[in-house]
């Protein structure tokens, strides 16, 4: 045998003392997991978040990519709307051409617009109907006992959107209530001298 003292034993009481206990190893790893769950199921739904944003967002841009393109059709429909309201009215025995050009220009206007509402362009005619900042541009403002105050009376050219969006604005003449008439002033006379 030799001089030097057992140390094994003490060293496997450190060893136990230093070991963890299973159940709570068990537990940490369970903590982990749940936080790692976690931050697995916040990630997936960031990247379906953003992908939902990028869908809509190409969506868009494919809805209003033509907005430049249909303001300058709109103006063309205009045009033809004018054109049409320059016209003479029909009357018996009139040239068969003046005829023909009214008829062909308004075959043309009913063509476009149905182009134009296929793809989202809409006309709106706001004569009669309260006046709307997000839809209408006021030009003028007009005295009216035949319109509610705050209503368009006329419209000089109609609103157009596309898509619901508004493209350009109607340009219209508000009406205002009239200015109700003074009575004049009852000038007493002294009767009495």
């Amino acid at each position: 045998m030799s001089d030097q003292p057992d140390t094994t034993q003490p060293a496997n009481d450190e060893a136990e003392q230093q070991a963890p206990d299973p159940s709570a190893q068990i537990a940490g790893l369970e903590r982990e997991v749940a936080e790692m769950r976690d931050r697995w199921m916040r990630a997936e739904a960031e990247i379906a978040n953003v992908r939902a944003r990028g869908r809509r967002e190409v969506d868009e841009t494919r809805q209003y990519a033509i907005q430049k393109f249909a303001r300058d059709v709109v103006e063309a429909a205009d045009n033809i709307r004018r054109g049409i309201e320059s016209l003479p009215p029909a009357v018996p025995g009139e040239p068969e051409i003046v005829a023909k050009l009214h008829e062909g220009l308004s075959n043309i206007e009913r063509s476009l617009l149905a182009v134009l509402e296929r793809n989202g362009i809409e006309r709106i005619d706001p004569t009669g109907r309260p006046f709307d900042p997000n839809l209408h541009q006021a030009m003028a403002e007009q005295e009216s006992p035949d319109h509610a105050p705050g209503s368009v009376m006329q419209a000089w050219t109609p609103a157009w959107t596309l898509n619901g969006r508004l493209l350009r604005p109607a340009m219209v003449v508000v009406a205002k209530a009239p200015r109700p008439v003074s009575e004049p002033a009852q000038t007493r006379l002294d009767t009495t001298a």
